[in-house]
């Protein structure tokens, strides 16, 4: 069995390591990410989450190139992905998969279009009520071979163990062997308890664990 080289960003953490902010994203990529920070499509609502979300670490972190093979996994509303579209349009592609039903509103605001292509065969994806598994999917296909970079942003503490599972499985057969999967999350301590204060957050030792057991 092949391996695929795991790195897991802790969200809560990059603002306290130093080693991350240290060096401007000096290449061709880490220009193109600056000049989409500054384009004049992004809402002033979102420019407002730079600071916290630190999109231009995050992206160097995990070695992104504007000729990769990008899929971003739940997406959400895009807040990266509208960062991401216009970096890999040119020599690039970005694909976008599961739970794209609430990105779709926004792809003609974002003007990105013709920048993404929503992949993938998602059955049983459905919001619920309870905290800590807002997301329910039965199962997942991305649909796509030999991608060079996965990720997906503050989204795992949102599903449970077996949905987690159904992720982490998609994301090992779709990747390249050596390539990166990147989870961006909120942290909670290892063992720390499910409750109403870190219903948001995640153990990363867990997360670590089940990726891992997904052949990682």
């Amino acid at each position: 069995m092949y391996k695929t080289l795991f790195l897991l960003l802790i969200y809560i953490l990059v603002s306290a390591t130093s080693t991350l902010a240290a060096e401007p994203y000096t290449t061709d990529t880490g220009k193109k990410v600056y000049e989409q920070l500054s384009s004049s499509s992004r809402s002033d609502e979102h420019r407002a989450r730079d600071a916290n979300r630190k999109p231009v670490e995050t992206l160097k972190y995990f070695g992104l190139t504007d000729d990769m093979t990008v899929v971003e996994l739940l997406a959400g509303s895009g807040w990266h992905t509208s960062i991401l579209a216009p970096v890999l349009k040119d020599k690039g592609k970005l694909y976008v998969s599961i739970g794209t039903q609430r990105l779709e509103p926004h792809i003609d605001k974002y003007d990105i279009r013709d920048m993404i292509e929503i992949i993938g065969k998602v059955e049983g994806f459905a919001k619920t009520d309870m905290p800590g598994y807002i997301f329910n999917i039965a199962s997942a296909d991305l649909g796509v071979k030999d991608v060079d970079l996965i990720l997906t942003f503050r989204n795992i503490h949102n599903l449970n163990a077996r949905v987690r599972k159904v992720v982490n499985d998609a994301a090992f057969k779709a990747l390249m062997p050596g390539d990166i999967y990147g989870v961006i999350d909120h942290t909670k301590r290892n063992m720390q308890p499910f409750n109403a204060e870190t219903w948001r957050r995640i153990d990363p030792i867990l997360v670590i664990k089940e990726v891992l057991d997904a052949g990682f």
